[in-house]
């Protein structure tokens, strides 16, 4: 290994590691304190009752150690500080939200129009930085059509939107079960990483930053899960993965290494427009999808080992597309 990749991949990956797995022990003691415990839905699985109480807004940990050591990059990987900003201000939107719900006790946190307005802000920054500040072309690669791209001209901007907010919001959905959308996005940011130095695009540093924070996070959110990312950890992987995406001129790839977040979402939607189309019935057991799985019988650790299994699996499959 060349001491480029090796400062720019290794590094990092250890560094957000340690970071993470080192502040754990000290944070969760604290989010105990503040008293920031997981209220589980009644009418969710009935072996998630004994989740309550447990501390959520560890995406604090997770945020920590990628600002942390991606800041070491910024200066020779200035493509690293609009995945940066997506991710941050996703995560604070997150923070937002769940310091409303479990410090200030309020069980609904923001409004959705309040957590719509701030999600339009933050991707519309991101998209003007875009524009105004990088080379990158918001034409979109083709997967498996190597060399032509989907170039909508002004219709680009808001196609940006919907695949930044829906994908940040299917992260959301995947994070409903002990280590869940901490292993499927650690191989999605594998994958980043592996397109990343094959391409040359200078984005890896923020990448492995990722994977080490996810890693050190899952010591501590693995079945029995001690402490739960919140919405401050899922909607900030939302926007690292689809800030990642868009700096490879790559969002359409997001629907194949992305699978599990676009069936999560999808299975809410059809879930809720079926119940109020037939009055009360349901096609699935529950959803978000994780869930009916888990009424079928499946174990947490099943479910979760599943969902990363076929993720990974995608991955390959879209290595092959590029």
């Amino acid at each position: 290994m060349s001491s480029s990749n090796l400062t720019s991949v290794v590094f990092p990956i250890v560094v957000a590691f340690l970071i993470s797995a080192v502040t754990g022990p000290f944070i969760i003691p604290f989010l105990h304190r503040l008293k920031v415990g997981q209220t589980v839905r009644n009418e969710g699985p009935e072996a998630h009752l004994k989740k309550n109480g447990t501390p959520t807004m560890g995406g604090i940990m997770i945020l920590f150690a990628i600002v942390v050591t991606s800041l070491f990059y910024v200066k020779d990987y200035p493509k690293i500080i609009p995945i940066l900003f997506l991710t941050l201000g996703f995560g604070m939107i997150g923070f937002l939200d769940d310091y409303i719900k479990v410090v200030l006790k309020r069980s609904m946190g923001l409004r959705a129009w309040q957590k719509l307005v701030l999600q339009f802000v933050v991707t519309g920054v991101f998209a003007w930085y875009l524009v105004n500040y990088t080379d990158v072309s918001l034409a979109m690669k083709i997967p498996f059509w190597q060399g032509h791209y989907l170039d909508f001209g002004i219709w680009n901007i808001p196609i940006l939107f919907f695949i930044v907010i829906g994908t940040v919001n299917g992260t959301n959905f995947t994070d409903g079960l002990d280590g869940l959308a901490s292993s499927v996005t650690v191989v999605v940011a594998a994958f980043f990483t592996v397109v990343a130095i094959g391409t040359g695009s200078g984005i890896e540093p923020v990448t492995c930053a990722v994977i080490g924070a996810l890693l050190g996070f899952l010591l501590f959110n693995v079945y029995p899960a001690k402490v739960f990312m919140g919405d401050t950890g899922s909607l900030a992987l939302g926007g690292f993965v689809a800030a990642a995406a868009y700096m490879m001129q790559m969002p359409i790839f997001i629907a194949i290494v992305g699978f599990i977040y676009l069936v999560e979402v999808l299975s809410v939607i059809i879930q809720v427009t079926y119940f109020k189309l037939t009055h009360g019935k349901r096609i699935f057991k529950m959803a978000p999808i994780h869930h009916h799985f888990e009424l079928c019988g499946w174990s947490e650790t099943r479910v979760v080992t599943v969902f990363s299994i076929v993720t990974a699996l995608l991955c390959l499959i879209a290595l092959m597309g590029i």
